[in-house]
């Protein structure tokens, strides 16, 4: 076969969006479509961030579309350097906009340039109106085309207007999406967490589908943040609230200790949730560890013999969020989950560790019950070091006790774990698996509730200890996601009310216990069918009820299996369905807001019935769960 310079195909204007979407905006599925709300809306932030904007208005017309309005100055409209309008441009080029070229100081989230352009080039119908100079201006596209004809570049106004601002209207393409119904409460958790970390910016949105309203607008920022993630915990102490400016950076922190024995930082920059760390977080921390210690010993707390707390004995309870305004952030990976500038260690350190001085030497009652929980988790510490090291001793022979059925493969990176439920359906899988690359791991019953237990009593379950063992990255201080051995790890259970109770009791301890894995990607839950059906000579699999009731009004079906449950499967079947790679459902665990997935857990599997029982009341007849 020939190969010559005919072969090679350049990617005009959107084209590669519309090929590839995913390389975008991550998914075409409920996140990706989601995201789009967010890469216009973001937009209307930056403008608040450089000083324009205080009000943002999203609605979700009938028709299924979103409208994103903002006060601002409105994208220019005048002619560029290439001909066109600059809105033109910006609507339609990849990587144009106002946010690169540094010189400004500019603090902006979205760097990359691509969103408005992304948001066109993926919607059906797409409308931009810009308020401006006292004009109206309208430029519409289609697929990503434009309809409005420019003349000569220029596009003319409309009519004459008083406001100001960039009013964007999209219907998503059908033909992309998984399906492009929005869903408003991801929305407004967006919009709400927003408000939290714009203290000045009201943001509104409008359900007409529902007929509902909602304004976010707080007036203390992020403590109120804090307050609404620990509003059902035990506190220790109030919430301290940190300001401080250094070099164009802004820097708030607000904090909290709770009864909670485990650390909690959320962190953004620009808005951006990175939600793996950096820089930023290292900042406070090391000011945290170093702060605190200093006091520690200045108050005879720590005598002279005493070795320094560990920076995880003074965070043991801590709930935390940074936010910083940073000027030309460095984010890495396309994600921007990480931030990288190494100058914002320095600079977050000095600011909280100044403003924590000033704090603490005006609240000598907060700084004594901080040290007394660092002391209280340093015995802690100690006692579950001893309980850890006993771990290891036994791990070898945790691993060889006859329930996992190990691979053949030992690269991590090839490698996928199945976690399955009772040895029937541990049987029917390990015939079925492919030895090379796939182990299974059956779990006996339902597995501790690790929701509020001491890592004494859950390091002495059998099936949590295996399960570590089997994992090989230990727990707590000492996890280690490097030594990782599977690459996948995949929580297969029957499709009934007890699956998805083992379900939510592993997501529960890997939520608590080894959250690294999930915002690493690695959790998956398999979807194994819920029906065979015969129609004709034909069979084919059906994995939900929704699927089942679609099917029995367009189809004439001869036969229809129910599957009980995995062991009902002999090994092809189960092959077939659930482990093989090219035509098994897998579901990817993620976590899109920590404030609600923290919420749920403690409403589903804390001690407290009330919570759970009305959040059951509320949920049980709507509830569509996305994992």
């Amino acid at each position: 076969m020939s190969y010559n310079a005919s072969e090679i195909k350049i990617l005009e204007g959107l084209e590669a969006v519309r090929l590839r979407p995913g390389m975008y905006i991550g998914s075409t599925g409920v996140r990706g479509l989601h995201h789009l709300v967010n890469e216009i809306v973001d937009n209307g932030v930056d403008e608040h961030l450089a000083g324009y904007c205080d009000e943002i208005e999203v609605t979700l017309e009938k028709n299924g579309s979103i409208t994103v309005e903002d006060n601002g100055r409105g994208i220019p409209v005048d002619k560029h350097s290439t001909g066109q309008s600059a809105l033109r441009i910006i609507l339609t080029t990849l990587h144009a906009g106002g946010k690169f070229d540094g010189s400004s100081g500019r603090i902006s989230g979205g760097l990359h340039g691509v969103g408005a352009a992304v948001v066109n080039a993926l919607s059906k119908d797409f409308k931009a109106e810009v308020f401006r100079d006292g004009k109206k201006y309208l430029d519409e596209y289609q697929y990503g085309n434009p309809v409005t004809i420019l003349k000569n570049g220029e596009l003319l106004p409309y009519g004459n207007t008083n406001k100001r601002g960039t009013k964007i209207n999209f219907l998503p393409d059908a033909s992309i999406f998984e399906e492009i119904e929005f869903k408003p409460e991801i929305i407004k958790r967006r919009l709400k967490e927003l408000s939290y970390l714009n203290k000045e910016l009201t943001l509104i949105f409008k359900d007409l589908i529902n007929d509902e309203e909602v304004t976010y607008k707080s007036e203390d920022g992020i403590v109120s943040y804090i307050e609404d993630l620990n509003k059902e915990k035990e506190n220790i102490i109030a919430p301290i609230y940190l300001y401080g400016e250094k070099d164009g950076v802004t820097v708030e922190v607000a904090m909290q200790y709770t009864e909670e024995k485990s650390e909690t930082i959320l962190s953004f920059c620009n808005n951006i949730n990175t939600h793996e760390g950096g820089t930023h977080v290292s900042g406070l921390r090391a000011s945290l560890t170093r702060t605190l210690n200093q006091y520690a010993r200045e108050l005879n707390i720590l005598k002279e013999k005493d070795e320094n707390f560990e920076g995880k004995d003074i965070r043991n309870g801590l709930v935390a969020i940074i936010s910083i305004k940073y000027p030309n952030p460095e984010f890495e990976g396309q994600t921007k989950t990480k931030l990288g500038n190494p100058e914002a260690r320095g600079i977050v350190d000095e600011i909280t560790t100044k403003q924590s001085q000033i704090f603490f030497d005006r609240n000598l009652d907060t700084l004594n019950k901080i040290i007394e929980n660092a002391t209280e988790s340093r015995k802690i510490r100690k006692a579950e070091e001893k309980v850890r090291n006993n771990l290891t001793d036994k791990s070898t022979k945790l691993s060889v006790n006859g329930k996992l059925a190990s691979c053949k493969l030992k690269n991590p990176k090839q490698t996928e774990l199945f976690l399955v439920e009772g040895d029937s359906a541990g049987g029917s899988a390990k015939q079925g698996r492919d030895r090379n690359f796939q182990a299974i791991l059956p779990l006996k019953g339902k597995i501790l509730n690790v929701e509020r237990q001491s890592l004494h009593k859950i390091l002495d379950s059998v099936e949590i200890s295996t399960l570590i063992s089997t994992l090989g990255t230990s727990i707590g201080p000492d996890f280690d996601i490097e030594k990782l051995k599977y690459n996948k790890i995949i929580i297969m259970t029957d499709a009934d009310v007890d699956g998805s109770h083992i379900n939510t009791l592993l997501l529960t301890f890997f939520y608590r216990h080894m959250k690294e894995l999930i915002d690493a990607g690695h959790i998956y839950i398999a979807q194994p069918p819920l029906y065979k059906v015969k129609i004709g000579k034909k069979e084919q699999y059906v994995y939900d009820d929704r699927d089942m009731d679609k099917l029995l009004k367009e189809k004439k079906i001869d036969h229809i299996q129910r599957y009980k449950g995995l062991g009902e499967m002999n090994p092809d079947q189960l092959w077939e369905t659930t482990l093989n790679p090219t035509s098994r459902v897998l579901k990817q665990v993620r976590i899109d807001s920590f404030a609600e997935a923290d919420d749920v857990t403690k409403k589903l599997m804390g001690s407290i019935v009330a919570p759970r029982r009305d959040f059951i009341y509320e949920k049980a007849l709507s509830a569509e769960v996305d994992i």
